[in-house]
């Protein structure tokens, strides 16, 4: 009576050899998995980081803006920084990208001027990224 029991709901030592399987694949699947994860994140974590910060802006007429700002990354590496300006819809009027090139020091001052399509009420630093 128990064997046939057994064998209509699936408990039988051939579905327990199967069990067995099926959680040592799992197992080894996520082992994998988690090692790829694992050693991708370690070498993206290897990529130089460029920080900026904006220090002031002046607006010099209806068509320009001066964007001053401070570009920090370790010696020797190049970056860009997108500038850009913006009206006071936050819309931007100008836009520029600039190539900061290799120093020895970490952090360094720049300022750009900006041609505008029209007249703005701020600028800023979009962003930066290693080149």
């Amino acid at each position: 009576m128990t064997a046939t029991l057994d064998q209509r709901y699936g408990r039988t030592r051939r579905s327990r050899r199967r069990d067995v399987w099926i959680a040592v694949i799992m197992g080894v699947a996520f082992v994998v998995v988690f090692a790829a994860w694992v050693i991708w994140a370690g070498l993206d974590g290897a990529k130089p980081t460029v920080d900026a910060q904006d220090t002031k802006h002046s607006i010099i007429d209806a068509h320009t803006v001066s964007v001053s700002f401070e570009v920090t990354m370790a010696p020797g590496t190049t970056a860009s920084c997108a500038v850009q300006a913006l009206n006071e819809s936050f819309s931007i009027v100008g836009w520029r990208v600039v190539d900061i090139p290799a120093a020895s020091t970490y952090t360094r001052a720049f300022t750009e001027v900006l041609r505008t399509s029209s007249q703005s009420n701020t600028g800023l630093v979009k962003g930066c990224w290693p080149t």
